[in-house]
């Protein structure tokens, strides 16, 4: 009686780990709200459920940290180690992503308006500021 159960459960996880996936491949253009119920769906399916808010701004540091080291042997002046072979720039923003969609998700912010309003803060603070700035007129 529970292995049946047990199967069934698993039947089910499987499908939607499928239908996941082939909606993941189909994707073109996301946006920031589709993605947000893309990755809250892939946590309660693939990942069982979220860490906490606290590992997850601990995860987001160290995957700032490691797009950081891309940074640094990419566009500065430290030279690759053979730790840093195979690391991919798009790949490690797109971790930071995930994880800040996680953090959103958690903590019930939509990013979507997030992002406009803090678009809105922007221009009308900083209207005039950087077309005043001589370091930017090089």
């Amino acid at each position: 009686m529970k292995s049946n159960f047990v199967l069934k459960i698993a039947r089910r996880a499987i499908f939607w780990y499928n239908a996941l996936l082939t909606k993941i491949k189909l994707m073109k253009d996301l946006t920031i709200k589709e993605a947000q119920k893309v990755v809250d769906k892939w946590i309660k399916t693939v990942g069982v459920r979220y860490f906490s808010e606290l590992t997850n701004l601990a995860i987001l540091m160290e995957e700032t940290g490691e797009l950081a080291r891309i940074f640094s042997r990419t566009f500065g002046d430290q030279s690759f180690k053979k730790s840093d072979e195979g690391k991919d720039l798009a790949d490690e923003m797109a971790d930071i992503l995930f994880v800040l969609i996680c953090l959103a998700n958690q903590t019930g912010v939509d990013l979507t308006t997030a992002l406009q309003k803090n678009l809105e803060k922007k221009t009308k603070r900083d209207k005039d500021r950087h077309k005043n700035n001589l370091k930017l007129k090089r």
